[in-house]
């Protein structure tokens, strides 16, 4: 069986490049940058205010020394002319500086008599002053490729003038479960019948990474149908394939051995981890293939731990592994085996607000109800001892994107 952190390194090691296109804003939430952000202008494009008061030149202010008011400065509507000596400008937050002004001296610090306005003290220059370039300058790189785009970023590169982004592209994803007792959600259910369930899961699991996924629905055990099925969504051109169920050696687990018979190179198929452990991977081509296992915790767990970590890589993410945390455990963690342990839990705050994660104890890779329940996976390694109450460890958030 093989390391879990090995298995995601040669998977890592085989990912095809998929390369770049180019998206609006409002359409590169959540991408991936595969070039640069760069400004095309300085932000500010000018001198402005950083206050609602006064535009002065400091070596004029005084206590007792009154301005005369010249004139008002507004976003978007800038005082015309030099501000004379002597004289100072009403101005606006954002605003552009008038000639000869050097400092802001905000309203409430100010007494407007008529049109002469007496300050309460000194200021200095560049005081609630925006210097030209102060948040960048032309040409800076604001963001480097890998980044993965925020709405706060996005905002960035608006003000940066750049109405585009260029992207890496995502892959297209089919979806295929495997199974003569699996019938779709809402079927009368007959004897030996089970309802399938991981299709719908991974598809909201991996749809942040996918340009689309394709459902091709559930195939019974039987090798010219999955021969068929499998056929055509090579023939269709995605980019990655997941079946679930059927990858095992079992005697009618037909997915390997079809999957071989259509070209496909089985690297492994075998993990040391629980739940989880019959996960094969191979390539066809520039294809990537996994087979997960037919249990609904085992499959999901195995994509969230697997396979979003993969597409991470793919799409240039710095950190595929990302999220994860170490917080302490509510209760004892019993001692584990050879494979690595990825245990549901449940995060919480404690009175001060830091988070904490308490075990949930069921351990069965078919009981979904405790797996819906969990927003979180414990990471217990291979052989760990345990762990008593309070004792950090780490943790993947389930819901964290």
């Amino acid at each position: 069986m093989m390391p879990v952190d090995e298995a995601i390194a040669r998977i890592i090691r085989k990912l095809p490049k998929l390369g770049s296109e180019t998206v609006g804003l409002s359409a590169a939430n959540g991408r991936v940058l595969a070039k640069p952000l760069t400004s095309s202008h300085n932000q500010p494009p000018f001198d402005s205010s950083a206050m609602d008061g006064y535009a002065v030149r400091a070596a004029e202010v005084a206590p007792g020394k009154a301005l005369k008011l010249a004139g008002t400065a507004q976003a978007g509507a800038r005082f015309i002319g030099m501000m004379q000596p002597g004289q100072c400008v009403r101005i606006f937050t954002g605003a552009p500086m008038p000639i000869g002004a050097d400092a802001v001296i905000m309203q409430e610090e100010a007494t407007a008599n008529g049109n002469q306005i007496g300050f309460a003290k000194a200021v200095r220059p560049g005081q609630n002053l925006r210097k030209q370039g102060f948040d960048f300058r032309r040409g800076a790189e604001l963001l480097p490729p890998g980044t993965a785009l925020t709405p706060q970023m996005l905002s960035l590169a608006a003000g940066a003038n750049q109405p585009t982004l260029t992207v890496t592209k995502r892959p297209r994803i089919a979806i295929l479960a495997t199974g003569d007792e699996l019938v779709p959600p809402g079927t009368p259910l007959g004897p030996d019948q089970i309802v399938a369930s991981n299709s719908f899961g991974l598809s909201a699991l991996l749809a942040p990474y996918a340009e689309s996924i394709i459902d091709l629905g559930i195939v019974p055990d039987h090798k010219p149908k999955l021969d068929a099925r499998l056929l055509e969504a090579f023939d269709a051109g995605i980019d990655i394939l997941i079946t679930t169920g059927g990858a095992s050696v079992g005697d009618r687990d037909y997915v390997q051995e079809v999957l071989k018979d259509l070209g496909v190179e089985v690297d492994f198929w075998k993990l040391r981890m629980r739940p989880g452990k019959p996960l094969m991977f191979g390539t066809r081509g520039n294809t990537l293939v996994f087979g997960l296992p037919g249990n609904p915790v085992s499959a999901h767990v195995t994509a969230t731990v697997i396979l979003k970590p993969v597409l991470r890589a793919l799409l240039g993410h710095p950190d595929p592994l990302w999220p994860r945390i170490g917080v302490p455990t509510l209760a004892a963690l019993p001692p584990n085996g050879p494979r690595r342990h990825y245990m549901r839990g449940n995060l919480s705050r404690n009175e001060i607000g830091f988070l904490q994660v308490m075990p949930i104890f069921e351990t069965d890779s078919g009981h979904s109800s405790s797996l819906a329940l969990a927003d979180a996976l414990i990471v217990q390694p291979e052989d760990d001892p345990g762990a008593p109450p309070g004792e950090i460890v780490e943790v993947i958030p389930l819901n964290w994107g």
